[in-house]
């Protein structure tokens, strides 16, 4: 098992940056990601990457998030640069063995908010 603890979120205005942080202990898997959901809407994925460093993004954060793992640290990054309102969401560390399937069978940290105001 993987206990994963997010830590960075806050708040920022349209254009600004913030970085996320997610330390991992106990069992290490071969995927990491970050999702995100906002008020009513439902859990979408941000990023992923795996132990080879493949990496994967939404449609809507590419150009402007950068996820990243520092091995030695087991910790996981996501750079949000060009912060728009649109991104506002709690966000989610995950873990798991395969990234095609992470969002229906990883570990999931608690989540941090991240508010962006225009």
């Amino acid at each position: 098992q993987v206990q994963l603890v997010e830590s960075g979120g806050g708040s920022a205005q349209a254009g600004g940056s913030l970085r996320l942080s997610c330390a991992a202990s106990g069992y290490t898997y071969n995927c990491m990601g970050w999702f995100r959901q906002a008020p009513g809407t439902e859990r979408e994925g941000v990023a992923t990457i795996d132990s080879a460093g493949s990496t994967a993004y939404a449609d809507s954060v590419k150009g402007r998030f950068t996820i990243s793992k520092d091995n030695v640290k087991n910790t996981l990054y996501l750079q949000m640069n060009s912060l728009k309102p649109e991104d506002t969401a709690i966000y989610y560390c995950a873990a798991g063995p395969y990234c095609s399937s992470l969002s229906r069978r990883g570990y999931w940290g608690q989540g941090t908010q991240v508010t962006v105001s225009s």
